[in-house]
């Protein structure tokens, strides 16, 4: 008899378990239904602002794999409609159609929860207003491409600087917004260190962007046609014909919470390392709604990335096929841009490494993308923050034009190899003047830093 695997989620982490599974085993040994509560499957979420900004000319080119082609590989995709309980004890979910409104439940033998992430819409007056929008699914960039070829006005307000708020203020302004960003930090970027984002601020104001720092948006007005018209913070009003929320997301947990799993400090679930949600061995979960392990750091935090979504199924697969894999964690990487801006992090910042308890050197130098008399070089700021004893690389920021943000791959991997500053200074790094200085702009970074580390020894 056939084991049944039921999946939670049909974007990265649980269609890449759900196709590891399928490599592994035929549909004669293994049946796979996948329930999907939205119309898409397989998509791009990291690329909606670049659609919504025109760089990616259609919808369907960020969906990887369709519906009909996973069904084609005899997975039992089931679109548009919702687990709305899971019974652990019994093993099965209930799942609810959206066309009919059907409810019915369905055992499993193995499990995989793969809910996503939602965004943060905080309970303010206006704030589901017609206008306002958030940008999670596909659905979310088709509705507001559509508002923005209806809407007359031309000004746009983005709640939020983080990731998804300066690639969203970089998509209206080249849509002809005027844009006004709100950010309720010190400085836009909230995973770099305030001197970094600072860099950041300066850099898309010369572009145009307002950027309003410390600004509580405490509500969202609305017109005599119900629609946004307007942002207020609690010092002043900043007009608007479109609003986009890009505070963050949170982990889509409340089914798991409502079945008893466990959950971390930022509502994500818990796994081992080969994704098995923990105390439940036929329960796997992975994607933005779960949390991983910072190998820097050494806890578990709630880092929502389609690579590691991607990778985590990877794993799930295997584990549901009967074979085995691990995920070991991450070191926290992430790159952005806002227009020819490039913003790219590895690692801990200053205030994570003082909540580790590690004492640090920080150091910071400017230098460039390539050779100085090569033509298009360009500048970039490096911060390095390494143990103060040991030398350990603690964390890497770059915020500078071309060729910047990659560089943090350097920083990624001797980070996960738990390198040392004089380590990282020493490495046999690719050199020519159209690319890099003589030395790369991470290892003059490096070497300041193993000068403050002896200093402070």
């Amino acid at each position: 008899m056939r084991d049944r695997v039921v999946v939670i989620g049909g974007d990265a982490a649980g269609m890449a378990a759900a196709s590891q599974a399928r490599r592994l085993r035929t549909a004669d040994e293994l049946e796979i239904v996948v329930f999907e509560r939205g119309g898409f499957t397989s998509f791009s979420a990291c690329g909606i602002p670049y659609w919504v900004g025109g760089h990616v000319t259609s919808r369907d080119a960020l969906i990887a794999r369709t519906a009909e082609e996973h069904r084609a590989r005899d997975i039992d995709l089931r679109m548009r409609t919702e687990v709305t309980e899971i019974d652990v004890d019994a093993a099965r979910v209930r799942a609810r159609s959206a066309e009919s409104g059907d409810e019915s439940w369905l055992s499993y033998d193995k499990l995989v929860i793969a809910t996503g992430a939602v965004p943060i819409r905080p309970p303010l007056p206006g704030i589901d207003a017609p206008g306002v929008h958030g940008v999670q699914t596909l659905d979310d960039g088709q509705a507001l491409i559509e508002s923005l070829g209806a809407v007359t006005g031309r000004r746009a307000v983005v709640v939020g600087a983080g990731y998804i708020g300066v690639e969203m203020a970089e998509a209206l302004l080249q849509r002809g917004f005027g844009v006004t960003v709100l950010n309720r930090g010190a400085e836009p970027m909230s995973t770099l260190d305030p001197d970094m984002g600072a860099l950041v601020r300066d850099a898309m104001s010369g572009m145009g962007i307002e950027v309003v720092d410390k600004a509580e948006v405490v509500a969202v007005r609305t017109g005599a046609d119900g629609a946004a018209e307007a942002v207020i913070t609690d010092s002043a009003e900043y007009p608007a014909d479109i609003v986009v929320l890009g505070i963050g997301v949170r982990p889509a947990t409340e089914l798991a919470r409502a079945a008893g799993l466990p959950l971390g400090e930022s509502g994500g679930l818990l796994t081992d390392r080969a994704m098995r949600v923990r105390g439940h061995d036929t329960v796997w979960a992975g994607g933005d709604c779960v949390e991983v392990l910072d190998l820097v750091a050494g806890r578990h935090r709630h880092i929502p990335l389609g690579t590691h979504a991607n990778k985590h199924g990877q794993v799930i697969g295997s584990g549901v096929g009967g074979d085995y894999a691990t995920f070991p964690g991450v070191v926290g990487t992430a790159v952005s841009k806002v227009c020819d801006l490039e913003v790219a992090r590895t690692g801990l910042r200053e205030k994570d490494a003082r909540a580790a308890g590690l004492q640090y050197v920080a150091v910071t130098i400017e230098s460039t993308s390539r050779s100085g008399y090569y033509p298009g070089t360009a500048p970039m700021t490096v911060k390095m923050l390494a143990e103060r004893r040991t030398g350990r690389l603690l964390g890497v920021q770059i915020v500078g034009r071309e060729g910047a943000a990659k560089r943090v791959d350097i920083a990624a991997v001797a980070l996960t190899a738990q390198m040392t500053v004089e380590q990282v200074v020493q490495l046999d790094l690719g050199y020519a003047p159209p690319f890099s200085p003589v030395w790369d702009p991470v290892q003059v970074a490096a070497r300041k830093a193993v000068a403050a580390v002896r200093d402070r020894r």
